[in-house]
């Protein structure tokens, strides 16, 4: 048994997030600042989730009202903003119906749970597996950390969940593969894989896999938890590649940081959920469902995915003049809209830190040797700017 009599202090928060040694306490638009009074250029967006950057107006002021009106009633009751909400999604994609949670893992064990029970009472299977691809992300609960095909991500945690089976993206083994596999439930991919290393799905890849899927009865589950919502230049990535998916996940970017995430599905795939099948206490409550509809309509009304395409054009060109100029410092730039990777030719961290440090412009890494750029999706172009010359400082210095 652990040792409770220990007297010696504990820092109370557990360690399971390695920190960078600042401490934010504000926000406002591209910009945070520390509890030493510094401000920094932030291009993590909170990781993909502040795409209208820190604290935007139009939602603020929706939500300071709704604070004054009701925060949570439980979802044994109608909520209006929730259905609200619902009917936005569904008529902005190929889904007919939205379930609400409160994350991206919450969303994908969701969309787990859905496949299995449409494989169970539809397809009348009552074995079969989910297939993902090697290095995606798709969370970090039981079944979502299976999922996830890293080893780094599982390690520890066994025995895992069974019913999941892993092949290779972008490549057309696994197309072969997936042809003759006929325990194949549902297939789940990110169309930009962001912890794998900021690697877009290759169009052609794409299609021969929705046609497989479409062919054989499996379920194409796409998982947009951070490509959604304008991110990679249209509001969902998987409109670049023309196909339909039966589910998508979402989350991050939709509550422009207040905490919701969701699953949609094809009305065929949502009806066998039924009342008592699956649950959330605080999932689509009022606060965070206000908070959805104010990021949508503020994307609407501010021309968002037009910025992040002006945005993402200029950005790109700038940093590809700088692979140019340091190939030997820079191997690639890849990615799509405003989620970048920067290949290096050394370790990524060893830039994140100094850009922090000497620049005060925070990025975040996605793999050893990769910098993944995430900006608000209405960053200015003296940001971009900005950013270019503390990058082109540290590359000079690397």
């Amino acid at each position: 048994m652990p040792d409770s009599q220990s007297t010696e202090k504990v820092f109370p928060v557990m360690s399971a997030y390695g920190r960078f040694p600042v401490t934010i306490v504000k926000g406002k638009g591209s910009y945070v600042w520390d509890d030493a009074g510094n401000k920094y250029l932030d291009y993590t967006s909170g990781i993909a989730v502040c795409a209208l950057g820190h604290v935007p107006d139009a939602v603020g002021a929706v939500l300071k009202k709704q604070l004054d009106t009701l925060w949570h009633c439980s979802n044994l009751f109608h909520i209006a903003s929730q259905e609200k909400l619902a009917g936005m999604l569904t008529d902005l994609t190929c889904c007919d119906q939205v379930f609400f949670c409160n994350s991206g893992a919450e969303a994908n064990e969701g969309a787990i749970k859905l496949a299995r029970r449409y494989a169970h009472l539809i397809n009348k299977k009552e074995k079969g597996h989910i297939v993902t691809f090697n290095h995606s992300f798709h969370g970090r609960t039981m079944a979502t950390l299976t999922a996830t095909a890293q080893a780094k991500i599982q390690d520890g945690f066994g025995p895992l969940v069974p019913g999941f089976t892993y092949l290779p993206y972008n490549d057309m083994s696994a197309i072969r593969a997936l042809e003759v596999d006929d325990d194949a439930i549902a297939v789940m991919l990110e169309m930009v894989q962001g912890e794998g290393g900021v690697i877009p799905a290759d169009p052609e890849w794409v299609s021969a896999l929705a046609e497989v899927c479409q062919k054989k009865g499996i379920l194409l589950m796409v998982d947009e938890v951070q490509t959604g919502f304008g991110r990679t230049g249209s509001l969902f990535a998987y409109q670049q590649y023309h196909i339909e998916p039966d589910v998508i996940t979402v989350a991050k970017a939709l509550g422009s940081g207040i905490p919701i995430g969701a699953f949609l599905a094809k009305k065929e795939v949502s009806q066998v959920f039924t009342p008592g099948t699956h649950g959330s206490t605080f999932g689509g409550n009022p606060f965070s469902t206000m908070a959805g509809i104010a990021t949508l309509e503020a994307f609407k009304k501010q021309h968002v995915i037009e910025q992040c395409r002006e945005n993402a054009a200029c950005l790109n060109e700038k940093l590809k003049a700088l692979k140019e100029k340091y190939p030997d410092k820079i191997e690639t730039v890849r990615g799509k809209g405003l989620l970048i990777g920067v290949v290096t030719t050394f370790p990524a961290i060893n830039a994140v830190n100094r850009l922090r440090e000497k620049h005060h412009v925070l990025i975040l890494t996605a793999g050893k040797q990769v910098l993944r750029i995430l900006p608000p999706l209405v960053t200015q172009k003296d940001e971009i700017d900005r950013f270019i010359y503390a990058l082109d400082d540290v590359l000079k210095n690397s």
